[in-house]
């Protein structure tokens, strides 16, 4: 970190800005949640059932996509967490681009974000169901019967209060922290003691004997990134936690701090295990790795063990997307940019409205998994990935105005900052439209998701059309 980032600075000037969605929560998110919440968000899906199609595709290579695509993950994430101790606000981002871009700003961010958990909604319930499927009893029971299943558990927890959210994502990261670092560890004890697996020897023969670091060419791990984009789509969840947090000037910069670590012994270190234990064309996108390797160990028992815990691992990734999705669309519906009922609170001092709204997409992902059970998660995945782009896109841009801001005297950016602000931004942006280009040059269906572009832009801009009136009128009221 350099010197220019640790350089004190005066306690940030108090933001004039007032967002009617930070009103009517309660403050029972714990230090302990918000750090359990920013490692759950940093290991999801992606890792736990990703990993396996993206290892058979660009080998080992794969670490290298990981450990590039965790950095700007990191300074999205950092980005966000200096505009959260400038003010804290469960609207996030789209609160953000309210106050330094605009109604305009705010009705882009919070669409494209609900783009992006709507259909990681899908993934999620999709990548449940395929687990469930490992065990005997579930085999026979169809796909979308069990990505249903999964989505009424997780939002009828979700609808209690913030509370209850807080707890089932602290334990459920415990789960999976704790698998991984048995995996590390196990994996660690076959690589020194060479324990044979499946009749392979594992160590680093296991790479260079079978192609090397590159097996395919580099252009493999090149046009994975999109996928490992989708890995890291809840980083920015702890900055949404912020809004229902007590004193988030003392906890966040520890949580978001903590990521880039997270990031390269769980991610990197995980898929650099994984190669040197077999041959990355043992791996399929049908199973986790995790599980591919403790099945062919042959030890009874830890194959499913695993396997609950990849299931888990999906189940969290809903639980938040359910969770930060109702926020943004609180934000986004009493300032008139979402349907009304999406602002609307329970007893539990839950935005039940935009809960439910992002629900009821998941409810038409449980008809993909009936019509195309074989290609609904990488079709959503790739759609996710769209609404991943445009959100870390607008954060970045949300952290330049802020920048720009500070520059001229306007606000005052506090000691945790972005490092190497402005040009971390730029270049951020820069990669962005680079895995634009990496999907577009895949082909298949990464291609056919960015010739949907236009269409999205069409929809964003003919919703403006629908909503600017009520916009207008709720600002006029305010002011």
């Amino acid at each position: 970190m350099s010197d220019r980032t640790m350089t004190e600075a005066p306690a940030p000037a108090p933001s004039r800005h007032v967002d009617a969605g930070d009103e009517g929560y309660s403050k029972d998110l714990k230090s302990r949640h918000v750090n359990m919440i920013a490692i759950g968000g940093a290991i999801g899906t992606g890792l736990f059932l990703g990993a396996g199609g993206r290892l058979a595709g660009a080998g080992p290579s794969l670490a290298i996509a990981y450990a590039v695509c965790g950095v700007f993950a990191f300074f999205v994430v950092r980005a966000l967490g200096e505009l959260v101790l400038y003010r804290p606000s469960s609207g996030a981002f789209v609160s953000y681009a309210r106050e330094f871009m605009g109604e305009k700003g705010a009705y882009t961010a919070g669409w494209l974000y609900f783009l992006n958990w709507s259909t990681t909604t899908v993934a999620d319930i999709t990548a449940a169901a395929v687990f469930a499927h490992y065990w005997s009893a579930f085999t026979d029971v169809p796909q979308w019967i069990l990505a249903f299943t999964a989505l009424a558990i997780v939002l009828t927890a979700n609808l209690i209060s913030v509370k209850y959210f807080g707890e089932m994502e602290f334990w459920f990261a415990i789960v999976k922290v704790g698998a991984l670092v048995i995996f590390m560890l196990v994996a660690i004890y076959l690589l020194v003691t060479s324990h044979p697996i499946d009749g392979h020897t594992p160590g680093l023969a296991t790479i260079t004997d079978n192609g090397g670091l590159f097996p395919s060419g580099v252009l493999p791990m090149l046009l994975v990134v999109q996928g490992v984009v989708f890995a890291y789509a809840s980083v920015e969840l702890c900055g949404v936690a912020a809004g229902e947090t007590e004193n988030p000037e003392k906890i966040m910069p520890k949580a978001i701090n903590s990521i880039m670590w997270r990031v390269g012994v769980f991610y990197v270190g995980s898929v650099v295990l994984l190669a040197l234990l077999l041959p990355y064309s043992a791996y399929s996108a049908d199973q986790s790795p995790f599980v591919t390797v403790f099945d062919k160990l042959g030890i009874p028992g830890t194959a499913g063990i695993m396997n609950l815990v990849v299931l888990t691992a999906a189940l969290s990734s809903l639980n938040s997307g359910l969770y930060s999705t109702g926020r943004i669309l609180r934000s986004m519906a009493l300032s008139g940019s979402a349907p009304k009922f999406t602002g609307v609170m329970n007893k539990g001092k839950v935005p039940y409205g935009g809960v439910l709204f992002t629900a009821a997409f998941g409810v038409a992902g449980v008809g993909l998994n009936y019509w195309m059970p074989g290609e609904a998660f990488e079709i959503v995945l790739n759609l996710a990935s769209i609404g991943i782009l445009g959100t870390w896109g607008m954060v970045m841009l949300c952290s330049l105005f802020f920048w720009h801001r500070s520059k001229n005297g306007l606000v005052t950016r506090p000691s945790y900052r972005l490092p190497w602000a402005p040009y971390t931004q730029i270049v951020t942006l820069l990669f962005l439209v680079t895995v634009l280009v990496l999907m577009w040059s895949d082909g298949g269906v990464g291609r056919t998701t960015v010739m949907l572009l236009p269409a999205i832009a069409a929809a964003l801009v003919g919703g403006w059309f629908l909503v600017r009136g009520r916009v207008a009128e709720l600002a006029a009221d305010r002011d």
